[in-house]
């Protein structure tokens, strides 16, 4: 416990007398100053008791006493200390009701007591406090390490807990609470997400405090690299004493100890990853299995589906053209969102059960997942939408597949990287391209210049108001060449049709008999749009 007031009036040796401030007697004490100054103010940091004698004060001045009083009070001084004998052979009035005007406690001190009396009785105080704080520090430190060691996470928190007299939760790098105790507190822990958000993005080690006098929460994230791995919160009534803080930094020691062996741990199995899913592309599905053991056998036991991710910024293609490499590009903005990224995904999967194998892929993340596991899936759109404005993510998923098919698997998440890419959207699942219309894909302009250069004689044909070709040819392809049909929707004798259809031909140099031909003028037809060239 802190010295207070109280406890140094009942000093038997010191012979203190209260004169005023009665009521905040149990104020802690941090200091003790003695100072003749009119204005020791300036010198003074908070939580002191100030000793004085008034030889440079008129101590019976009672305007002078308020005004010294209040100033005193404004800085933090939790008590005055007045002796008596030495200029003014009592506690003037006028001092003693400006202390009660303010509520500063005024302590009488007698003549026969001197400051250096006080000065070692506080001294001694806060030397024993320091060491009980530290002694149970110590002693949190050891019952944190074993509670880590021999029970986990969980068990840690339940401790550290204890000890603030409140509650502690643990969030992974996503910033999803991964434990909390009590286990009410996880509630209160998921409504802290934006400040844990805010808090990742500085280099860790960082810490932030939030809420109120009566719910103050202290965040501190844990990690030892750029970016954290996961964040603590400690939520207690008050603000934390020297044992307290001794036993949340012990926390946060452990906790980034554990954090750190863990990512330790996943690198290596995401080296074992990435070597069974180089097996599985090429096409070596028994050895694949063989490595993956029980670490990621039941995710190819069931079927799976591929997702790639890159940066938006990044050019179409700039895979390294070996799928699961283990190479890294410098460390920069984009791919440290792709890191995070996967440990979003991972993080998703393990709260839903389900094994998540994520390895680099040159510039990119690829990344395996159960071909049932939702929760995975809306991790990914929901960070990939979430990062869009900052650095931008892409990504691309795969039908459900088997490990025999898995090299089609990464075919089809690339078809459905690139179709976001051209789309402007934050992920694509190649179901959806095999469920709707071609023709969105064909929106890029490589083809909409193929579509402009086959057409354009037509329209030009027709501009100079020599026929209407184009529609023609529109309506003989939708009605699979059969003359009458077209015609009649046309609106002429099939023999004009006919004569068009010849003017088609000679104009464009090709025969509309090659199915082919049909095909690229049915194409471009709908990529140019009713309009002509440059009309889509």
């Amino acid at each position: 416990m802190p010295l207070t007031l109280a406890a140094l009036v009942q000093h038997s040796a010191l012979k203190l007398t209260v004169r005023a401030g009665e009521d905040r007697l149990g104020t802690p004490v941090r200091w003790v100053h003695a100072s003749e100054l009119a204005d020791p103010v300036p010198y003074m940091e908070g939580g002191e008791l100030l000793l004085i004698t008034a030889t440079t004060l008129d101590a019976e001045d009672s305007e002078a006493m308020r005004r010294y009083v209040r100033r005193l009070v404004c800085a933090g001084v939790v008590g005055l200390g007045f002796a008596v004998g030495v200029t003014y052979p009592d506690v003037p009035e006028e001092l003693v009701e400006a202390a009660r005007a303010e509520g500063l406690p005024l302590l009488e001190v007698p003549r026969p007591t001197p400051f250096l009396a006080i000065s070692k009785a506080v001294s001694k105080a806060v030397a024993a406090d320091q060491y009980r704080s530290v002694t149970a520090g110590f002693e949190a430190q050891r019952e944190l390490t074993r509670a880590a060691l021999s029970e986990g996470s969980s068990a840690l928190l339940g401790r550290l807990a204890g000890y603030v007299d409140g509650w502690a939760a643990l969030y992974d790098a996503s910033g999803a609470v991964v434990a909390a105790q009590p286990e009410w507190a996880a509630r209160r822990a998921a409504r802290l997400a934006a400040d844990v958000a805010r808090l990742g993005e500085r280099p860790a080690p960082a810490s932030t405090v939030v809420g109120g006098a009566d719910d103050r929460v202290e965040l501190q994230s844990l990690g030892t690299g750029r970016r954290a791995r996961g964040a603590l919160a400690v939520g207690t009534g008050s603000a934390l004493g020297t044992a307290e803080r001794y036993a949340v930094h012990s926390a946060v020691a452990l906790l980034t100890l554990t954090t750190e062996r863990s990512r330790a741990l996943q690198e290596a199995e995401r080296r074992v990853g990435s070597a069974v899913l180089r097996m599985l592309l090429s096409g070596q599905t028994d050895h694949a299995r063989a490595v993956a053991g029980d670490l990621y056998g039941a995710l190819l036991d069931a079927p799976f589906r591929l997702l790639i991710a890159e940066p938006a910024e990044s050019s179409a293609g700039s895979s390294s053209g070996s799928p699961a490499g283990t190479s890294e590009p410098a460390d920069g903005s984009p791919l440290e969102t792709l890191d995070s990224l996967a440990e979003a995904l991972e993080a998703a999967g393990a709260r839903a059960g389900e094994s998540v194998l994520a390895v680099p892929d040159g510039g990119r993340r690829l990344v395996v997942l159960a071909a049932d596991d939702g929760a995975v899936v809306t991790a990914a759109g929901d960070y990939a939408e979430r990062d869009a404005v900052e650095v931008g993510v892409v990504v691309g998923l795969s039908a459900p597949a088997g490990p025999i098919a898995a090299a089609g698997a990464y075919k089809q998440a690339e078809q459905a990287l690139s179709v976001a890419r051209r789309r402007g959207r934050a992920l694509v699942e190649h179901e959806e391209l095999a469920a709707g219309s071609i023709l969105p894909l064909l929106g890029d302009d490589a083809v909409r210049a193929f579509a402009d250069g086959m057409l354009r004689p037509l329209y030009e044909h027709d501009a100079k108001g020599r026929g209407d070709l184009v529609a023609s040819l529109r309506a003989w392809l939708s009605r699979h060449g059969q003359w009458d049909a077209a015609a009649a929707d046309l609106g002429v004798h099939r023999h004009t049709l006919r004569y068009r259809m010849r003017r088609v031909e000679e104009i464009l140099g090709r025969s509309l008999d090659d199915p082919d031909v049909r095909m690229e003028l049915w194409l471009s037809l709908k990529t140019t749009g009713p309009g002509g060239p440059g009309s889509s």
